[in-house]
C-alpha cells in the first residue's frame, strides 16, 4: 500500500519507541517524513534508517513546549517540501518522568510537563493548521493514553486534556478541512515504559486486560495510519483506545 505518496508528514518524538515505528510506517508507505525530536543523535539515526531503506525522512530538532520552535519546525518542512500534509503529535516526558502527586510535584516540573504533553499538540497544531488549510486540508493524529480514564496523577490529567483538546480542535478545523483524533494506548512494552513501571505493576495490567500481554508500537501503527489516511476522510473528534481491552469506556 501507498496511501501517503507524495504527501508530508511531521511526526514528533519520533526519535525512538512508537514515534519511530510510526515515522517507519509512514515513510514505508510514500510519506515524506520530518523526523522531528529533541534527541538530534537518535532522530538523525531514525531519518538515515529511513533513507536507507529507500524512504524519504529528515530530521529536524523541536521542542514543542515552546511555539517558536514549533512553528520553525513547521516553516522547515515547507522549506523542504513545499507542503504539510499531516501531523502526529507524539512528543512527550514519559520514559524520564518524575513520580510525584500532583499536589506535591515541584511546580516547574509541572509546567514543563504539561507544556511538553499538553500544550505540546497545541502548538504543533497551530504551527501546522494555516498550511494545511491553504492546500486543502489534511489529517493530525493525537497521543493520548488510556490513562486519561485511571489514576494516573499528571500524567493523566495530561492525556485526559489530550483527549478535550482533540474534540474541541476537530471543531475549530473542520471547515479547513482538517481531522485530527487520537490515538489512547493501553500498556504499551518500550524502554520508556520499562525504565518507569515496576513489573508487578505491568503483571497486574496484564492480568486485567482482555488481550494477555503487553501491546507494542507496531500494535499501534495501523490505527495511526488509518486515523491520517483517507480511509477516515469522514472520521474526526474521535479518540481510539489501541488497548488490548485494558479499559472499556461507554
Amino acid at each position: 500500500m501507498a496511501r501517503f505518496t507524495d504527501r508530508t508528514v511531521i511526526v514528533t518524538g519520533a526519535a525512538q519507541g512508537i514515534g519511530e515505528e510510526y515515522a517507519k510506517a509512514l515513510a514505508a508507505e510514500g510519506a515524506k517524513v520530518i523526523v522531528a525530536d529533541l534527541n538530534t543523535e537518535r532522530g538523525t539515526d531514525v531519518a538515515k534508517q529511513i533513507t536507507a531503506g529507500g524512504g524519504t525522512a529528515i530530521f529536524r530538532e523541536v521542542d514543542v513546549s515552546e511555539p517558536e520552535s514549533a512553528a520553525a519546525v513547521a516553516e522547515f518542512t515547507l522549506g523542504e517540501f513545499g507542503r504539510i500534509d499531516h501531523l502526529v503529535n507524539n512528543a512527550a516526558i514519559y520514559g524520564a518522568m518524575k513520580l510525584d502527586l500532583l499536589l506535591s510535584v515541584p511546580w516547574d516540573y509541572y509546567k514543563k510537563f504539561m507544556g511538553v504533553n499538553l500544550d505540546g499538540a497545541l502548538n504543533m497544531t497551530r504551527a501546522v493548521w494555516k498550511p494545511m488549510r491553504k492546500q486543502g486540508g489534511g489529517s493530525i493524529v493525537n497521543q493520548s493514553s488510556t490513562a486519561a480514564w485511571t489514576y494516573s496523577g499528571f500524567y493523566g490529567l495530561a492525556k485526559a486534556g489530550i483527549n478535550s483538546l482533540t474534540q474541541q480542535l476537530a471543531h475549530e478545523l473542520g471547515s479547513a478541512n482538517i481531522r485530527i483524533n487520537a490515538i489512547a494506548p493501553g500498556p504499551i512494552d518500550t524502554e520508556a515504559t520499562r525504565s518507569i513501571v515496576p513489573e508487578q505493576f505491568v503483571d497486574e495490567i496484564v492480568k486485567g486486560a482482555a488481550i494477555k500481554r503487553l501491546g507494542t508500537p507496531q500494535d499501534l501503527v495501523g490505527a495511526c495510519l488509518y486515523l491520517l489516511s483517507d480511509d477516515a476522510k469522514w472520521v474526526t473528534g474521535q479518540v481510539l483506545n489501541v488497548d488490548g481491552g485494558t479499559v472499556f469506556r461507554a
